[in-house]
């Protein structure tokens, strides 16, 4: 089992979760965060962190999953194979909180990673 970001972190990317995580699984693309579901130990200490309910879980990584869930596995799974890795909360987007009620942001989504 693993946590996954949805697309609830699309345009906010908070990041209070990232410092917390102690197995350094979160990988940052340029609007968004993914968890690397391979190195997820399923500890839940990101969950409460999230403001913007970004992360659920723990998800199966079965054949049992609704096609919701099953699309944000696989999307934290390809993304955290290209994306580097971050263990510090970074500078949240200026407009993050103009996008936290926004919903069907997967149009937004950047494939391109994250860096600083």
């Amino acid at each position: 089992m693993t946590y996954v970001v949805n697309e609830n972190c699309i345009k906010c990317k908070h990041m209070d979760c990232v410092s917390l995580c102690p197995t350094d699984c979160f990988r940052e693309g340029e609007n968004m965060l993914v968890i690397y579901p391979d190195d997820c130990i399923n500890c839940g200490v990101c969950l409460p962190e999230c403001p913007v309910d970004a992360i659920e879980g723990p998800v199966e990584t079965s054949d049992d999953l609704s096609d919701e869930q099953r699309y944000w596995l696989d999307l934290n799974r390809k993304y955290a194979d290209i994306w580097p890795e971050i263990t510090e909360k970074g500078q949240v987007p200026e407009d993050a909180d103009n996008w936290k009620a926004v919903t069907r942001k997967r149009i937004h989504f950047s494939e391109k990673p994250g860096g600083r």
